[in-house]
């Protein structure tokens, strides 16, 4: 794998060109700044900018105006390797606050395909409707720490339109486990996200057979690249199955 040339591709694909990520959003672009307006219980934000020194700062503030008349507030998400050296700084100075770094990791889906291996007791159930969204958010509250109301609204749409696959880990019938995989048709990628495990059950390999059943589930569709905003927590874990770094993103929220 070239990383140089999965980035590229990556950007042009997941983020110059990006199309909506679900039922109600729309993908606008205004001068050399791509943003997402979804629901208010969607994902709205900038995916792409090309900027330099001299119209960052009016490209930023148009952002706020515009989201702000929708009464929306937002995420600039920012990659390492984007212009200005300085916009990180220039986010700061229009109000925008920096959520945890995260690592984007690429691999091949084939290269990590294969069959899960679970702890006994645990099997993995598709997420097809509201009973088991609703159990996918639970888990996620459950495992970090914070409310996930926006997946309960937004995840059954994605569902009902094709463009996601989820899936449960149940220990009998108490999820203990979920994660998603959104689906970018004509571009390549499939994008992990996810993969919550309740603290009891962490350690016992659920993470590792939930990445390795999405990659099958990537495989058996035609998709070529699995990407992920990694965590602190889920960057060694993989690396070691054989994601690749290719850069950074940080969410710069605006209120």
């Amino acid at each position: 794998m070239n990383d140089t040339e999965v980035l590229a591709a990556f950007d042009g694909a997941l983020r110059r060109e990006a199309v909506p990520d679900g039922p109600g959003s729309v993908v606008e672009r205004d001068g050399a700044v791509v943003r997402q307006v979804g629901p208010e219980q969607g994902w709205n934000g900038v995916l792409w900018s090309d900027l330099g020194p001299g119209d960052a700062d009016a490209a930023i503030a148009a952002q706020v105006r515009h989201y702000g008349a929708l009464g929306r507030s937002f995420e600039w998400k920012l990659y390492g390797h984007d212009r200005p050296a300085d916009l990180d700084r220039r986010l700061l100075a229009a109000g925008f606050v920096p959520e945890p770094a995260e690592t984007v990791m690429v691999a091949e889906a084939a290269r990590i395909a294969a069959p899960p291996v679970l702890p006994d007791g645990v099997a993995l159930v598709p997420v097809t409707g509201a009973r088991e969204v609703a159990l996918l958010a639970d888990v996620h509250d459950l495992a970090f720490g914070t409310t996930h109301e926006a997946v309960r609204e937004h995840l059954l749409g994605q569902i009902v339109a094709g463009g996601v696959v989820a899936v449960l880990a149940m220990a009998g019938a108490v999820p203990v486990s979920a994660a998603r995989m959104d689906l970018h048709p004509g571009t390549g990628f499939a994008s992990l996200w996810g993969g919550g495990t309740v603290p009891r059950w962490r350690g016992r390999g659920v993470y590792r057979a939930l990445v390795a059943h999405r990659a099958r589930e990537a495989v058996a569709r035609g998709y070529r690249y699995l990407q992920v905003d990694a965590s602190e927590e889920s960057r060694p874990i993989l690396a070691r199955l054989g994601f690749t770094a290719l850069t950074t993103t940080t969410p710069y929220v605006h209120p």
